[in-house]
């Protein structure tokens, strides 16, 4: 006969080995479950915009308006989605670049409401969307971004470009220039995305591991992630895709183990572009920033005394086919000397 509580203690010794390897998945399962729950409202929204659909597509996903004499192709806009957890300092720099193209462009603004951004008032004024808070090194501005891209896609069918720019953000030409160089095209209905997607960097493993050995399997396999900024401009095909997508949300959103690899809103989207799209893609951001000096993961900021012609015409440059039309990070008292600028530097072409 066996010695029952000896074998109970020996099987209870052979399953510690198990619990160690098993225990952190659950608990990182259950604890994501508890953190970061799909709100309610947000899937609602995202599945109005996935749904919405007005007119004919053309085959970069704007929309053709139909009138009695037929179809008709109203001007498109460009949708600028300004994601904010600070007053809107370079609002009067911006009011400058919209004047006088209000039937080209829409503005929507997400501003974490802890942060009790206040408007700026003129072309901003109505413009903030339902917003919740945002936090670094967590999914939550991914969940503001595909909220904007949601909302300006219900609000205005022309809207076929989508601008996701931060409050730290500036214009380096006309609105007229920019507009121009987006829809520049005359030979071909099709669009491509302006978004960086970038693979091969030297830190990509280490926040590809960032929520747990493997736990992106199998959705995402490390030859398939990427990074990029978090700033750029998408079609209106792409911007549906986005919100449309659940398959690596349900990945990205996992609350990360290892803070310091932790840049969700740098990985998401140019890996979901770059695995559903990649021609769609110019692989490159038209929103210029300077790493050089960063400082805890953020880039150069820009103060009052390096504000210059020069600087702007620097800014612009660019090693591929479109100039750089927006640029960060920029301190608050730049404005002063960027408006003295504004109209014979920056807004003259």
């Amino acid at each position: 006969m066996f010695n029952t509580p000896l074998v109970l203690s020996f099987l209870l010794l052979l399953s510690f080995p198990l619990i160690f390897i098993f225990a952190p998945k659950i608990l990182h399962q259950k604890h994501t479950e508890i953190s970061i729950p799909d709100e309610v409202d947000d899937i609602a929204l995202f599945r109005r915009a996935t749904l919405y659909s007005v007119g004919k597509r053309g085959g970069d996903g704007g929309i053709r308006a139909v009138s009695r004499l037929g179809i008709t192709n109203p001007r498109r806009k460009i949708a600028f989605l300004f994601l904010t957890n600070t007053d809107l300092h370079f609002a009067p720099l911006w009011e400058r670049f919209f004047s006088g193209h209000g039937d080209l462009y829409n503005i929507y603004i997400h501003a974490d409401p802890s942060s009790k951004v206040a408007s700026p008032g003129s072309v901003f004024d109505g413009r903030f969307i339902p917003a919740k808070k945002t936090e670094r090194a967590s999914p939550s501005l991914i969940s503001a971004t595909r909220r904007l891209l949601a909302t300006a896609i219900l609000d205005d069918s022309m809207n076929s470009y989508f601008a996701v720019v931060s409050q730290h953000c500036i214009p380096l030409h006309s609105f007229k220039f920019v507009y121009k160089s987006l829809f520049k095209s005359t030979h071909s209905p099709v669009h491509r995305s302006f978004i960086e997607i970038l693979s091969g960097e030297p830190q990509l493993w280490d926040r590809y591991n960032a929520r747990g050995e493997s736990v992106m399997l199998p959705e995402v396999p490390f030859d398939r992630f990427r990074v990029g900024s978090q700033f750029f401009v998408l079609t209106r095909n792409h911007a549906r895709l986005v919100i449309r997508d659940r398959r690596l949300w349900r990945k990205f959103k996992l609350p990360c183990l290892n803070k310091d690899s932790c840049y969700p809103e740098e990985h998401y989207f140019p890996t979901l572009l770059s695995m559903e799209d990649p021609d769609g893609c110019t692989h490159y951001t038209l929103t210029r920033v300077n790493w050089t000096g960063s400082v805890d993961g953020h880039p150069h900021t820009y103060y009052p005394n390096e504000i210059s012609p020069e600087l702007i015409h620097e800014l612009r440059e660019s090693n591929n086919t479109y100039s750089h039309m927006f640029a960060r990070k920029f301190s608050p008292d730049c404005l002063k000397p960027l408006m003295d600028i504004a109209d014979k530097v920056i807004f003259r072409k």
